[in-house]
């Protein structure tokens, strides 16, 4: 299955489902105010599959019942990041099976990101797939990193030095870089202390050959301790910066809302 990018024009009438590692959420923009969305969060029951939680998810939730016939899934799912000059749709599906843990009850999806050359391939389970079938007459379906990666990629050109990227969401940190137009780094890490993210950083920044002096580390999302954090970097590298979200979107009403996530954030702000 094969998408095409586009901005999400039409984002304050098209309901977003977010499905993160631990919860679920649904969102939409508001057509009366621009600075205002409707989001509701939704407590997942771990005892149950994504797609029975989503079932159960529409007899409760008002934003669900409301009507709406278009949607856009955001997933968090493991992402194959393809330049766009080297893919090719008949070997997508054998490239990602060999790359990452694929099983039977999952489609593969591709999904082009024509700003950032590259194309996005991942994985939806069938059965949540079809739940979101059932309800949805226009569907497209995300990594729930490509608003992240499509908004910061703007902002790494900014200045001359070299910079990397690292966002912290539902106890995972996505760290990737660009260099001339394209990704030249990405992956993703679980993490939930401290140490094991100062690990990867400073591990990404030698494998990158990145200057402890010169270059650049932007941290976005909520991090923990970040304080700590930071004093643990700055005994290594000299510029490392955490995004300040009011100035990064350039929005108060929104930005300020903490139960609101930064990619959520990017997608409506970005």
């Amino acid at each position: 299955m094969k998408q095409t990018d586009n901005n999400i024009s039409d984002k304050r009438i098209r309901l977003t489902i977010r499905i993160g590692e631990g919860g679920m959420s649904f969102s939409v923009g508001d057509p009366q105010a621009d600075e205002k969305i409707a989001y509701e969060e939704y407590e997942l029951n771990k005892g149950i599959s994504i797609a029975a939680n989503l079932r159960e998810a529409f007899k409760v939730s008002e934003l669900l019942q409301s009507g709406y016939k278009r949607t856009l899934v955001l997933m968090s799912t493991p992402v194959m990041l393809v330049p766009m000059d080297e893919f090719q749709e008949q070997d997508v599906e054998t490239l990602y099976k060999h790359t990452y843990r694929w099983r039977r009850n999952e489609d593969i999806v591709s999904n082009v990101l024509p700003g950032l050359n590259a194309v996005a391939v991942f994985s939806i389970n069938k059965d949540l797939k079809l739940v979101v079938n059932d309800h949805f007459e226009d569907i497209r379906i995300q990594p729930l990193m490509q608003p992240v990666w499509s908004h910061i990629y703007h902002r790494s050109f900014t200045g001359a030095r070299r910079k990397l990227f690292a966002y912290y969401h539902d106890k995972r940190m996505e760290v990737f870089a660009f260099q001339q137009n394209r990704f030249r780094f990405s992956n993703s890490y679980e993490v939930k202390q401290i140490n094991d993210i100062l690990y990867y950083l400073l591990y990404i920044w030698k494998q990158l050959g990145m200057n402890a002096e010169n270059d650049e580390l932007h941290l976005a999302g909520r991090f923990p301790d970040e304080k700590g954090l930071d004093e643990e970097v700055h005994k290594f590298l000299r510029r490392c910066y955490f995004i300040n979200q009011e100035v990064d979107f350039n929005n108060t009403s929104i930005v300020k809302r903490k139960d609101i996530p930064y990619d959520l954030k990017a997608l409506y702000l970005g």
